[in-house]
């Protein structure tokens, strides 16, 4: 069979975005099966960083050909996922906002003129086999020991059909002998025998192609000069390699990514805590704060350290940095990390991306010198942004209950007394502000003789249902007189 080079009709709504390099062109391509895992995100992440790097394009492409499993829900996570932690794709189609991502199914002309210029020229071939004579094969295959596989019946019928026939899928023939060999840049050389890889389809009888077709073809109508995905898609690759010489095209150069590990070095999953790109929005995580985690896992900057800015980690990018070996995903060291990036934030910024949580329980009504006075006390404190809710949710409603070690130990016959006098005291004092609030408790220490400590835990119970927390004093003045004093009484009757 002779090499040739085959185009098919152009995607005329392509729009190739200008003064950005054609040599470093990759893609990000998920299939709207569900929302984007930390897997799929951290992919986008790196391929973005190496486009951005070298001025380049990082090109979105929703895979949708399956579909059985497609789902409108799923690509609406997909695009809201990345539009939430910064990963704006550079062109595709005009469908506004600038651009639309590219849509497998609105490209079967191109890979229907793809599969049968194959078949055409002795590279595919269309199959008529059904499901249940490929599942008697394979029970055959497998009571004899021999790996399931296709098993070639109709590979020299000369079967004539159609690109979407309802009874026909193509196959592409690979070559019964010979090796194939391709060069990761992360894992060296790789290759496969022929001998062992299957005949596979490439178009399916409802018209619609396989990953491995309308991967390639895409691949190669968009100019993707770089495929970097996950290790997962090693075997199919040599398959590829095969598909772009029948087609006479120029491979794309390939990083196969290591795969996330959970802290027990498990395959990551759900009991490590967050899987979804949605779920950890939800919780409480900055998308800068995300985006810094999951660009070291699998990559290793030069310098020592782990809090990096985009415009840094851009800088940095480096395909030497890639690591073949696992990544460890610890929602632990996330978590700090998360808490490192709230700290550096303006608290007028802190109180801004906090609102839609603050929304859920109703306490956005609150002023907004109100929302600054309390995050300024809080933000050493957080986390998550959703921390708010367990450890600052009575600077929003009263307390409903008391630590229960804390109500042994403060709320006793004799505090009782001491926090009568306190309410009173305070009911009393003029100026409700830190400094007078502290001198008020000091003075009421001295002239009774006892601790500080003795007044200053029973009122924080009181007033916060806690044991721990910001200052007390400055967190009594951001609350209020009379809502302190009605809580310090409120709680005299858990005494």
């Amino acid at each position: 069979m002779s090499m040739e080079t085959f185009e098919p009709l152009p995607h005329l709504k392509d729009v190739f975005t200008p003064g950005r390099s054609m040599e470093y062109r990759v893609r990000f391509a998920p299939s709207p099966t569900g929302s984007p895992h930390v897997g799929n995100i951290r992919s986008a992440i790196l391929n973005w960083l190496f486009a951005r790097h070298y001025n380049g394009s990082f090109i979105l492409r929703i895979e949708d050909t399956d579909r059985e499993r497609y789902t409108e829900e799923g690509v609406k996570a997909i695009l809201d996922g990345l539009k939430w932690i910064g990963l704006y794709w550079d062109e595709g189609p005009e469908l506004g906002g600038p651009f639309g991502p590219y849509i497998q199914s609105e490209r079967l002309e191109i890979y229907h003129r793809c599969a049968q210029y194959l078949v055409e020229r002795g590279y595919a071939y269309y199959c008529t086999c059904t499901k249940e004579r490929l599942e008697e094969v394979r029970k055959e295959q497998m009571a004899k020991g021999i790996p399931p596989r296709y098993d070639r019946h109709c590979r020299d019928l000369g079967i004539k059909g159609s690109p979407g026939d309802p009874d026909k899928v193509i196959r592409f023939k690979i070559p019964y002998t010979g090796n194939t060999k391709f060069n990761d840049i992360i894992r060296g050389e790789i290759s496969f025998s022929n001998a062992l890889l299957d005949d596979f389809v490439i178009l399916k009888s409802d018209g619609y192609p396989t990953y491995h077709l309308a991967n390639i073809v895409d691949d190669h109508l968009m100019k993707i000069t770089y495929v970097m995905r996950a290790e997962e898609w090693i075997p199919s690759t040599g398959k590829h390699i095969l598909l772009y010489n029948a087609f006479g095209w120029k491979p794309p150069k390939f990083a196969h990514l290591s795969v996330i590990l959970g802290p027990d070095k498990s395959k990551l999953s759900k009991r490590h805590g967050a899987s979804s790109i949605i779920e950890f929005r939800e919780m409480g995580y900055l998308p800068d704060a995300l985006f810094n985690y999951l660009s070291l896992i699998g990559w290793s900057p030069k310098e020592n350290r782990e809090i990096f800015s985009r415009d840094e980690l851009i800088q940095m990018f480096d395909l030497s940095g890639l690591n073949p070996s696992s990544g460890v995903f610890d929602i632990n060291k996330l978590k700090w990390m998360n808490g490192e990036y709230i700290r550096m934030m303006k608290v007028d910024e802190l109180v801004e991306v906090s609102m839609p949580f603050l929304k859920k329980r109703s306490w956005d009504r609150f002023p907004h010198e109100y929302l600054i006075k309390v995050y300024t006390l809080m933000q050493e404190r957080l986390k998550l942004i959703t921390d708010i809710y367990e450890l600052g949710y009575y600077f929003f409603e009263d307390p409903h209950v008391y630590d229960e070690n804390g109500k042994i130990r403060y709320f006793t016959p004799e505090t009782k007394p001491h926090l009568e006098e306190i309410a009173e005291r305070l009911y009393s004092l003029i100026n409700f502000e830190h400094k007078d609030i502290e001198e008020l408790f000091k003075a009421y220490a001295r002239e009774i003789g006892i601790k500080l400590g003795f007044i200053v835990h029973p009122v924080r119970l009181a007033v916060t249902g806690m044991t721990i927390g910001p200052g007390l004093f400055e967190l009594m003045e951001v609350i209020g007189k009379e809502t302190c004093v009605k809580r310090i009484k409120k709680a005299l009757d858990e005494i």
